[in-house]
Formats: structure tokens, sequence, C-alpha cells
């Protein structure tokens, strides 16, 4: 979701920030802006459209040593020029870039600004109206824009420049992800470190409700109140040759190809040099003295979410509940008397997910993160993090942090269960190496499932998942992964579940793609698969060797039944990819979409 640059050092400000927020395109975005600042004043270049449509606005001639950057993804108004950021306080004398939701902008309109006429439709506008109002009244900048912040509700990283100081940018930051670089002479702005690797890998973290002054040879941390607040930078743990896409046409190929060498890195991460799996003992120790587990997850990490219950309670013997974020936050149940909450978001920055986590510590239980970026948001608040080691993820549709959130949900479920003195009748390092191998085999068949793709999706305008088991909640998935970048209509649902009502929907021709990886369910989907094609459908039966019978469109690899999630979603999400291709949509960057959803 949106992204945010800055800059304030010795050297020309654009291209480090149009390089800045080409980084930050993965986020999803629909239009994007930059602002600089010089002795002449300070020059805003915004455009509805990508950062190739920005670059075509921006004056080259333009010099300056300090300025902000935004990708926008549209909460307050559509996407147009007028409610791109930056925006503009009514002298021109602030500007502002923010990234959030600010709850109470109406009222503060009302109350404060009723006689400003607004160039935007965006909450944003109102921030910027309002730290001009306090200026006026004769506050400083930082104590005016301070007083905005005490004032307004919500959730927000900002970046501000005042035209009457060259020397600063005004940082805030609450419940939106934002971080500032250090460097030699210099000083960045950043809501992901992924943006200004370019030029620094050593960042400071910021907290809520925190105000930072930033100029090229200082960083000073100030609470709401005033108070100093001392706080060493970290390195970020980043390979910029991991963003870079090479020869792919798409990040999302690339990090589909990528998926085996991910399980072998999972592997070799948690393993010891006894060659056994193992995590953290804090962390095995922490779901050791709980009685419940709390998977707590969004979008496809809710699906990894389900197969991780199938994990804990199966092989660990763990009670387990999964819930939606979003839903967790505002409508929480009844809780066990020792409950423990991991908190599953590939980018770390999820908003849902984060207001839960500030929820749950508050009430004093022990939480644990799965994140694929150290030092994301929800990985420095929560008690401990189980990293995936999946590297960056770039494009919108996630496939390989997918994957490794439901390789490190094995592996946790598998050493917390030997902890506990449990018999395993696999070897969990064993079938993983056999897991890679197997989805080395599906990714070098890409062109069959370019095949399928064309053969059952080409011109349907929905298509339906079907499994039982666990193949139900990988059914999902790949439903998700076809609507979100081909725009096809498509659900996932456990087969048994078609005759209660969905096998009405089921004309001539209707795709209906079936999972059929578990034996005790194998003859119950073929049995569902019958009862749609009675009425029409068109099947495509994607089954695990050993389970597969004849007129079956493609045959898995054979692996241990526990690990067939890791394999089946494979076919999924090259199916997916090929279809949005021919459909000519754009894959990396799917329309109204955004990587890290980081507003509520």
């Amino acid at each position: 979701m949106c992204g945010i640059v800055g800059y304030i050092g010795e050297i020309d400000a654009k291209e480090i920030l149009l390089k800045g927020l080409e980084k930050l395109e993965y986020r999803g975005y629909d239009s994007a802006g930059i602002a600089v600042l010089n002795e002449d004043g300070v020059m805003v270049f915004k455009e509805k459209g990508r950062i190739a449509d920005l670059r075509g606005v921006v004056d080259t001639e333009v010099a300056a040593t300090i300025g902000i950057g935004h990708t926008r993804w549209a909460t307050h108004g559509v996407p147009n020029h007028e409610n791109a950021h930056p925006h503009q306080s009514t002298t021109k004398r602030f500007t502002l870039v923010h990234n959030g939701v600010i709850e109470n902008y109406h009222l503060m309109k009302k109350a404060y600004l009723s006689d400003v006429e607004m160039a935007s439709e965006t909450d944003t506008e109102v921030i910027v109206q309002l730290i001009e109002r306090f200026s006026k009244d004769g506050l400083s900048t930082v104590d005016a824009l301070r007083k905005t912040l005490h004032l307004i509700h919500g959730s927000y990283a900002l970046a501000l420049l005042d035209n009457e100081d060259e020397d600063t940018i005004y940082v805030a930051k609450n419940k939106s992800p934002l971080l500032v670089g250090v460097g030699e002479g210099f000083n960045v702005v950043a809501s992901d470190a992924m943006a200004m690797l370019q030029v620094t890998e050593q960042y400071v973290e910021l907290h809520d409700q925190e105000i930072v002054i930033v100029r090229k040879d200082s960083v000073e941390i100030q609470t709401l109140e005033g108070t100093k607040v001392e706080r060493a930078p970290y390195k970020a743990e980043l390979d910029m040759s991991d963003i870079e896409k090479g020869t792919y046409p798409h990040y999302m190929l690339k990090e589909i190809d990528e998926q085996p060498a991910v399980i072998r890195k999972i592997i070799q991460a948690y393993q010891n040099e006894q060659g056994e799996l193992e995590i953290d003992p804090a962390i095995l120790k922490a779901l050791q003295d709980a009685d419940r587990l709390y998977i707590i997850a969004a979008g496809t990490s809710y699906h990894g979410g389900l197969i991780g219950k199938e994990y804990f309670e199966k092989i660990a013997g763990i009670p387990v509940e999964v819930h939606i974020s979003s839903e967790f936050g505002y409508n929480m149940p009844l809780l066990s008397e020792k409950p423990i909450f991991m908190f599953l978001t590939q980018s770390g920055e999820t908003a849902d997910s984060r207001q839960v986590l500030v929820k749950i510590k508050k009430l004093g239980y022990p939480t644990i993160t799965m994140t694929n970026v150290p030092g994301s948001t929800l990985s420095r608040e929560a008690d401990h993090t189980l990293l995936l080691h999946a590297g960056p993820e770039i494009a919108v549709a996630s496939t390989k942090a997918y994957v490794a959130q439901v390789a490190v949900l094995m592996v946790t479920a598998s050493v917390y269960a030997l902890a506990q003195g449990k018999t395993l009748d696999y070897d969990a390092v064993k079938e993983l190496g056999i897991v890679a191998n197997a989805v080395q085999a599906i990714v070098d068949s890409k062109e069959e499932m370019e095949e399928i793709a064309k053969e059952f999706l080409a011109t349907t305008r929905n298509a339906f998942f079907i499994g039982r088991n666990v193949d139900f909640y990988v059914s999902q998935e790949g439903a998700l992964k076809l609507k979100e970048i081909s725009y096809i209509q498509a659900e996932g649902f456990a087969g048994g579940e078609l005759k209660h009502g969905t096998i009405a929907l089921i004309e001539d021709g209707t795709p209906i793609i079936a999972l059929a990886t578990q034996k005790a369910v194998s003859l119950n989907i073929r049995g569902n698969v019958k009862e749609v094609v009675a009425r029409g459908a068109n099947p495509c039966i994607i089954a695990m060797e050993g389970h597969e019978e004849e007129g079956d469109r493609y045959v898995l690899p054979k692996v241990n039944e526990l690990f067939a999630p890791l394999v089946a979603v494979i076919p999924l999400q090259l199916i997916s990819y090929y279809a949005a291709l021919h459909r000519d949509c754009d894959v990396d960057k799917p329309r109204n979409l955004a990587k890290s959803v980081t507003v509520e």
C-alpha cells in the first residue's frame, strides 16, 4: 500500500526519490508524486498512474538536496492528480506526504478549517492545513505538527517540508510503518527499507506517536510530549540482488521459480549441527506453556494459517483457532486461560494484524510473528519472531512467502511434537527435501500449466476450486490467486458443500479445478466432480501420484500427504499466472490491490 520516501543531503534528491518510489511499486498504488525544496521554494510534481508517468512531468532542470515522495493507493477520493500526494497548505508553505487513515478528518475540517477551500478529497490535506493554521497562531513548525497530531485520530506515517526551512524534514508515525535511514552527510526517510537500500543499510526504527526532526547530519527523535529519545540504528538485512527481476518478464514468475530454493533455505535455517530441525528455545517454551494457539492473519496468510491449524493439531496436539485479523480485532472471542498468539504476515506491516497485536500485548499474552521481513513492525513489536527466509517478494500476489509460511508452520509443529516426546512417522528434513524436488519438477512444467490455463480459463467469467481436508484450504488459496491477478470471479469450496447451494451456479462449461491429494477423501472429491459434470461443468482434476485416475489433467509428484499443500498449490499459482498473462492483465501489480496493506 502507500509508500513514502524522503532525502536530505548534499546531492540532487530527485533521482534518489524516484528510484526509491520505483522500489515501492510492489506495494500497489494508483498515483505518485515528489516535492523538492531549494532556495526558490518548494516544487511539487505528481501524476496519476505509474512512476514512469511521474518521471514524464518532473522538471529535470530543477536541482534540490531535500525532498519527499509518495505512492498513493486511494482511500479518500478517487485516483487523480488532485488527490495524489504530496499535498500542500493554502499558502504553499507546508508540503506533506502521508500513509494511513485519519478517522476524524471530517470533524477537524468542521472545527478548524471551515473557511479553508480544499484542493482535494483526501484526509491528508486536512493534516497539512491544520499545521498551517496552527503556525499562523505563532507556533513553530514542530509545535504546530505536535498540536495537529494530538488532535487527529487514526493511523499515519508522514513527512513534512516547510518552505521556510531548507534544512529539515519533519517526520511522524502512528500505526503505519516508517523508518529513518542514516548515512554520511545525508539521511533518508522510507516506509520500507527496500526503498532506500540503494543509499544506506542503516535504519532507525520509529515507534508510534513519535516525531522526528531529520537533517542531513542529525536525527532527533521526540515523543509527542517533547521528550527526546535515543535509539541506535540497525542494519537492514536485505540483498538488492534478490530484488531485481533479472531476465524474468514478471516478478511473480521469478518468485514461483524460487520456491524450491526457499524450501531448501528453510531447511538450512531451521536445522542444527546434528541435522535436526529446531526453533528458538524461547518460542518452543512459550508454545509449551500455552493451552491454545490463536493464529491471526489476513488474505493469503489466513489460508496458510488454516493449514497450520491442521499441522499443529494433528502433529503436535495443540488446539488451534485461526481468525481473520480484521474481524478478531473488533469481535474478540472468549479466550482460553493460557493463550498464545501467532501473527502470520508476509510483510510484517499488515495493519489489520497489528491492531490485534497491540490489543493482545495490552492484555499481557505472549505473541509470535511469522514474517518474511526481519525488522518489520510486527516483528519488532511481538515477543518472538519466526522468519520465513523467502527473500524479498515483490509481486502483489504472494507465492513463495505463502509456501514459506506453510513450511515454517510444519517445521514448528514438528519441533514442538518431538519436544513433547511424540513419535513422528516422518523425517521432516527428508520430506521437505522431497517437496523441494517435487516443486522443482512442477515449475519445470510451465508449458503444461500454460496449456491448462488456455484450456479452462481463456474466456470464462468464473471458476470454482474444490477440495477436501487440506485440499480445501489450498483450493481457497488457488481461487484467491486466480481472481486477484486475472480478475476471473473464482471461489474455493469444500467439495461436499457444492450440493448445499453452490451447485446452482454451475453452467455448461463452468471450470471446476479439483484437488485430490488425500487418500482418505480421494473418492469423495471425485464423487463431487461427477456431481458438477452432470450439470455441465468442465473438470480439471489435479491429483497426487498414487491417487491419480485416467482422465486427470495433471499428476503431482508424490510426497507425504501431510506435505501435499506445499506441492498442490504450485500448479494453481502457475495456472493463475498464465490466465492473467493471456488476458493482458498487469500480473505483478493487479488493479486496486496492494502488497503491504498498511491501513485497516
